[in-house]
């Protein structure tokens, strides 16, 4: 039997071995629920959770889809958590009860979640204390590596949310001249302050064409990375290129088909990159590329978590998430 810390035992834990797990059980409707506190089995952790990040690819959970089946599972689809790890199951090696980590689970809507060994990251004494919702950096990390993105080029980031700005704090600490693109006023005031040189509001889809095409002398982008994921931006992403330009494609598309005008790519001569990835093994090399951003200062994510909310409060952070308010970059679940 793996041993349990005796945190099972604090308040708010059931000392008969429950935890309290978000529920989906219809579009729009958030449950709390006692459930067994699950056992790690061989070569998994169990990590009593202290958040998770609030993911933008759940909302189409929080909404509804057709092809979803409630209730979910307790505790899913929350995939962005990190804890300390509270038992290891049989053969688990290089990790101990105690540590603290970014997990890549898949329902951490909870208190405790289990995942594989391979698929922690342990975090330094740097990061004792911050949020550290690891899959989201290890993402932002991961694109920035397709981009490759040199000293000296324009680089234009169509869309500024939370990962937007985490790409905007990367490509201008590379040395990159970048250009931040949004519709929200607050969310370009955060791209400057993250590095942008220019905020340009996208209200006006030529209006931006246009200022791109007078802050780069009409050559428009070396690189252009859609953040967004709407068609619109996809549109006016590939309308920023340059020539021979490399258009990374790092939003995510979850409500249908696209159209492309491929005669512009094919003219503009574009590297078309989808900056998606579907390894494990790339996801955690992300994230812990993000521990090393961090602790060498390329990458400082703390003051783009904007709201914290409690289990109870989950259904208003989705409600935020899908109006995206001024104000508003990321939400934490916080354990």
């Amino acid at each position: 039997m793996s041993a349990i810390l005796e945190d099972l035992h604090h308040p708010g834990i059931d000392p008969a071995g429950t935890m309290t797990a978000a529920v989906f059980t219809a579009p729009g409707r958030i449950e709390l629920r006692e459930t067994p506190i699950p056992s790690p089995g061989p070569g998994q952790v169990l990590v009593r959770l202290e958040g998770c990040g609030i993911c933008a690819s759940n909302l189409p959970v929080w909404e509804g889809r057709p092809w979803f089946d409630y209730p979910l599972a307790p505790g899913a689809p929350g995939h962005e958590g990190w804890g300390r790890i509270a038992a290891l199951g049989e053969g688990v090696q290089g990790l101990e009860v105690g540590e603290r980590v970014a997990v890549l689970s898949y329902h951490a809507y909870a208190q405790y979640d289990v995942a594989g060994m391979d698929q922690v990251v342990k975090l330094p004494p740097e990061l004792e204390v911050d949020a550290f919702p690891g899959e989201p950096l290890g993402c932002a990390m991961n694109i920035f590596a397709r981009c490759e993105i040199r000293p000296g080029q324009t680089v234009a980031i169509v869309g500024s949310g939370f990962l937007g700005a985490l790409l905007t704090q990367l490509a201008s600490r590379a040395g990159a001249r970048v250009l931040a693109l949004s519709r929200r006023p607050y969310a370009l005031e955060v791209a400057r302050a993250c590095g942008a040189e220019a905020g340009i509001p996208i209200e006006d889809f030529q209006a931006a064409v246009a200022r791109v095409g007078e802050l780069t002398g009409g050559q428009n982008c070396e690189r252009v990375i859609e953040a967004a994921g709407l068609q619109t931006t996809l549109d006016l992403a590939s309308s920023l290129t340059g020539e021979r330009a490399r258009l990374i494609i790092a939003g995510f598309h979850q409500d249908g088909l696209r159209q492309i005008n491929l005669q512009q790519w094919n003219w503009q001569g574009l590297d078309v990159i989808n900056a998606h990835e579907r390894d494990p093994a790339i996801y955690i090399r992300g994230i812990e590329r993000a521990v090393e951003a961090i602790k060498a200062g390329q990458l400082d994510p703390q003051s783009l978590y904007t709201h914290r909310v409690g289990l109870e409060e989950l259904p208003r952070a989705f409600e935020l998430m899908a109006r995206r308010p001024e104000g508003f970059l990321k939400g934490l679940l916080i354990l």
